[in-house]
């Protein structure tokens, strides 16, 4: 959840007009990643737990995207885009390695 946080403090600097298009979408592409975690653990069956972490790495990829384009359009500097992406990266680093945890449980 740090890294939605970190997400919704570095919209804030973003112009005005961006406030329902690019804000918007990365807030909520950062918001959906530790939702779907949180959804999918609570999911009867592990399947349903792994297709939720599925998802939450697609919108962790999502995510990176718009960081990358507010970048481009130098909303934020370089240097947070990359801090940001090296946050992403190491969510995206445990989101697969609790996916290969449950895999091998489910297939010893």
């Amino acid at each position: 959840m740090d890294l939605v946080v970190v997400c919704y403090e570095m919209t804030k600097k973003f112009p005005k007009n961006e406030l329902y298009g690019l804000a918007s979408q990365l807030q909520r592409a950062a918001v959906s990643v530790p939702a779907n975690i949180a959804e999918g653990r609570q999911r009867q069956h592990s399947k349903e737990f792994i297709q939720h972490l599925s998802i939450a790495n697609g919108s962790l990829a999502e995510m990176e995207t718009h960081i990358l384009i507010a970048g481009r359009l130098n909303y934020i500097e370089d240097d947070q885009v990359d801090q940001i992406l090296q946050k992403s990266a190491e969510v995206g680093r445990m989101l697969n390695g609790l996916r290969r945890s449950i895999e091998k449980k489910l297939n010893p």
